[in-house]
């Protein structure tokens, strides 16, 4: 449970927020490199952290992340022409550069006018198939995440984008909570769940797919570098006398990111805010071993990306909502779980469901959300931790090594064996 207070805290994350100070104090994917195809393309209106922008790809190919209103009278540059390495406005012609300077001003010859005016202009970078964008003081840049799979070939990686009426701690929340893979997730997670029996699932890039029928793992926490992880420990079946468990280990990195495992892969999930009520998610996939992997038909349909009355092929805009009932299917529930088809399809239901901000002080916790209250309380800390003059939890953490797992392993094996980049943090 969390007071409305603290919950208001949480949620709101506009420009002079406490919590918008904080997601500005890290880098943040605002965009897929996709988006802006080549040099002067079309440029992208983007809403991200509650700040109207525009995005665009000069003739340099360098990618600028400007406030969307021209400086004259408002005009928005999405508008406007690409052209000569900066964007022009289309109603008087003035044009700005990547980093906002004022180039150009043909309907005033007062030179002084471009010398005394600058656009808001924010750095980006790119990097593993992301445009990635700083919005904080610059005097608080941090380097940008060197995330491992920054180091896989761009053709070796699935890298998606959905936008969907949320705020953004609900679909983190999600990511923390374990327990629900077993349930909600029933079609993928426990095969055979309709007659009684369990069958695993014999998909290695599923991150649905559970080694055990066990629906309440016991969970262990540790504060990191980067955030926190958790492991959450399945009991299996002996195997030849031996005692066995499953452990699945999720990183949760601040400020709104979790790892997912499969056995052969990682889901890179970010949740970034477009405003209180609306999210951003952001995902990039990859074998563990930096292969190449089948990215087509069936990815799509696990997650029910495919399905164009939920999601919008273009604009990749989500359209689940009470109207259309999140897309469930009532008479397929005697044999289909949810009614719902596709994972990530499941989970956005399940979020948007209670409303775009969730009332917290109305629940009522159990030990499997565990994970839920430690992420809920590592953003408030960073918040109190700004305030005090310090930096956010992991503004700086090396990400190079942070990886999920799930593993079989003898009983005896300690979980964070299996974590060896994983530092954990000291206390300050």
């Amino acid at each position: 449970m969390l007071s409305k207070e603290d919950n208001q805290l949480l949620c709101q994350i506009g420009p002079g927020t406490p919590m918008g100070d904080v997601f500005r104090r890290y880098w943040n994917p605002v965009l897929l490199s996709e988006d802006l195809p080549g040099a002067d393309s079309d440029p992208v209106r983007v809403r991200i952290l509650g700040e109207d922008l525009v995005a665009f790809r000069n003739s340099d190919g360098a990618v600028g992340l400007l406030a969307e209103g021209c400086l004259h009278r408002g005009v928005s540059l999405a508008l406007g022409r690409v052209e000569g390495n900066g964007i022009r406005c289309l109603y008087h012609g003035w044009k700005f550069a990547a980093t906002g300077q004022l180039l150009e001003t043909p309907n005033t010859p007062d030179v002084r006018i471009r010398e005394r005016l600058k656009a808001r202009a924010y750095p980006t970078r790119e990097a593993g198939g992301l445009v990635w964008a700083y919005m904080g003081p610059a005097e608080h840049e941090p380097p940008m995440p060197a995330w491992s799979f920054m180091n896989v070939a761009t053709a070796n990686l699935k890298v998606v984008r959905l936008d969907s009426g949320s705020n953004y701690m609900q679909l983190v929340e999600g990511g923390a909570d374990s327990s629900h893979v077993g349930i909600l997730h029933t079609n993928f997670a426990r095969p055979g769940w309709i007659t009684g029996e369990f069958r695993a699932n014999e998909e290695e890039d599923n991150p649905a797919a559970l080694a055990t029928n066990d629906m309440a793992p016991t969970l262990d926490i540790e504060d990191t570098e980067f955030g926190f992880h958790y492991a959450a420990v399945r009991a299996l079946p002996d195997e030849g006398g031996q005692a066995r468990k499953n452990i699945r280990i999720v990183p949760l990195v601040m400020p709104s990111t979790r790892i997912i495992p499969s056995p052969a892969m990682q889901f890179v999930v970010f949740e970034v805010p477009i405003d209180d009520h609306n999210t951003r998610t952001i995902s990039v996939a990859h074998r563990t071993d930096g292969g190449h992997f089948e990215t087509g038909k069936r990815y799509d349909e696990m997650r029910g990306r495919d399905n164009p009355a939920l999601l919008d092929q273009k604009t990749f805009v989500y359209l689940g909502n009470w109207d259309n009932r999140f897309g469930q299917d009532r008479k397929a529930m005697a044999e289909d779980w949810s009614g719902i088809r596709g994972v990530v399809m499941e989970d956005l239901a399940m979020s948007m469901s209670p409303g775009p901000i969730v009332d917290r002080s109305a629940e009522h916790l159990v030990a499997a959300d565990a994970a839920v209250v430690r992420a809920r309380r590592q953003l408030l800390d960073s918040v109190r931790l700004l305030q005090a003059g310090q930096s956010p939890i992991g503004v700086k953490a090396d990400l190079s090594r942070v990886a999920a797992c799930d593993e079989t392993t003898p009983a005896a094996t300690p979980w964070k064996a299996l974590a060896p980049g994983h530092h954990a943090r000291v206390a300050r």
